[in-house]
């Protein structure tokens, strides 16, 4: 019986990563489908920056107002984890897919009509409201599809394919990012790609559902779906409390929440004392022309950002990533990141200028987005279905907005107890990148260990 031959497809997606005959079609349904999420993601993301960039709280800076409410998120969260544990014991995974984004996409025309001027001229704290929203939409969502992928294929397939489905992230970013600029640039409303974001985030469901349907391959069928926290009752946190392997995730993830909120606290700190005296160096003092211009230059600067990010992230993705992990295995690609960041934050600290600092922030958070989120996806692949639902979904949730929860700290003391400079707190931020390197380097020494015993053999 002769051996089933790639499609022209299948050949060319092997210019990304080794694709199997069969394999191509499904995993082009997921890679469309991540695609769709980010891009609805960037299409939303720009209005979060402009629109926190006008939320006063007295008493309180801007940059502290963002630290505080990326803490506010883990406060969410801890409920909302709860909940999605609950879901995830009685939900087959194609229906908690569905459901979950499904009601993300509900809530997008709601935050549509508290926009500043439509109903009201400032509805109070819906800025505020809006960001904590974001954090969360974008912590469940593509959670939820990453869990969905990494318990859809076989350890084999995922070293293989999820790279390559990574590709579809990262790509949906670029354009979401790109689709975000172009249209403020032609006099579009950013608050209309709310509702724009609707779309794509209703058919990348809808492939979502058709891959599950479809199965790995052509060949393969389907499994019967069953719920996927249903082997026991455990909690996630006794999860993650009983295996050392799942316990240097979250700890590495507290750590990597820790340092990216540090340095995006510090770039948005300083994005406002640029605009602020560019806004006096022009003159305008006029409270709502003020309000607007802050706005306004917020949301292009960050655009401009994640534009950036999101092509040098693409690029890696595509090239990098799955050759790194082909032949460098997976302590290459979990340490790759960590030992950037050292480099970058002690470079800032030497150099702080604002365009260096936006240039090195491009290479951390396009390698974080790339290389970095196909580490934390390969993590999972020898962990059981429950350990995907239930632990990952804690960890990258709960932990990685516990890292903001120490960022916010960082701020609160270095503003009101230490008087620490801009300085200081980038060599800070090197500091803990060096024990995230220490992480890193214990995971992907576990990782080896449960990948050739498996978690039935691994001493708990």
């Amino acid at each position: 019986m002769s051996r089933p031959k790639p499609s022209g497809v299948e050949r060319f997606l092997c210019v990304f990563t080794e694709v199997r005959p069969g394999e191509g079609r499904t995993a082009l349904m997921l890679l469309g489908s991540v695609f769709l999420i980010l891009c609805a993601y960037y299409l939303i993301k720009p209005a979060r920056e402009g629109w926190l960039a006008v939320s006063v709280i007295s008493g309180l800076s801007k940059i502290e107002v963002k630290a505080y409410s990326s803490f506010g998120q883990t406060i969410l969260l801890i409920g909302a984890v709860a909940v999605f544990a609950r879901l995830s014991n009685r939900w087959p995974r194609r229906k908690l897919v569905t459901h979950v984004g499904l009601f993300f996409a509900a809530n997008l025309p709601f935050f549509w009509m508290l926009q500043p001027g439509l109903i009201a001229d400032t509805v109070p704290y819906a800025g505020l409201a809006f960001y904590l929203w974001v954090g969360v939409f974008n912590v469940f969502i593509v959670a939820t599809f990453w869990a969905f992928a990494a318990d859809f294929y076989s350890e084999d397939r995922g070293r293989r394919l999820l790279p390559l489905v990574a590709v579809g992230a990262t790509a949906g970013a670029a354009l979401g990012s790109w689709m975000s600029g172009f249209l403020s640039g032609l006099g579009g409303d950013t608050f209309d790609l709310l509702l724009l974001a609707i779309v794509p985030l209703t058919i990348a469901i809808a492939l979502a559902r058709r891959a599950d349907a479809r199965g790995e391959t052509v060949e393969t069928p389907p499994e019967a779906p069953v719920p996927p926290g249903s082997e026991n009752g455990e909690s996630a946190w006794g999860l993650i409390a009983r295996h050392p392997y799942l316990t240097t995730t979250a700890l590495l993830t507290v750590v990597l929440g820790w340092v990216a909120s540090n340095g995006d606290n510090i770039l948005f700190g300083l994005v406002q004392e640029s605009i602020a005296a560019s806004a006096s160096a022009e003159e305008i003092t006029d409270t709502s022309l003020l309000e607007k211009y802050t706005r306004e230059q917020t949301t292009a600067f960050y655009g401009d950002l994640f534009m950036w990010v999101n092509l040098v992230a693409l690029g890696s993705q595509a090239f990098l990533a799955s050759r790194l992990l082909k032949y460098g295995g997976f302590g290459v690609l979990v340490l790759f990141l960590p030992v950037l960041s050292v480099i970058a934050y002690s470079s800032m600290a030497i150099f702080p200028a604002l365009a260096v600092i936006k240039v090195l922030k491009v290479a951390e958070n396009s390698s974080n987005y790339s290389i970095n989120n196909t580490a934390r996806h390969v993590l999972w692949l020898p962990t059981t279905a429950e350990m995907k639902y239930k632990a990952k979904s804690a960890i990258d949730t709960i932990c990685i907005r516990f890292g903001d929860g120490l960022a916010a700290l960082t701020v609160l003391a270095s503003i009101h107890v230490l008087s620490a400079s801009v300085i200081q707190l980038l060599w800070l931020n090197a500091a803990l990148a060096t024990v995230w390197v220490v992480l890193a380097l214990v995971l992907a020494r576990e990782h080896a260990t449960v990948s050739s015993m498996g978690f039935d053999n691994r001493p708990a």
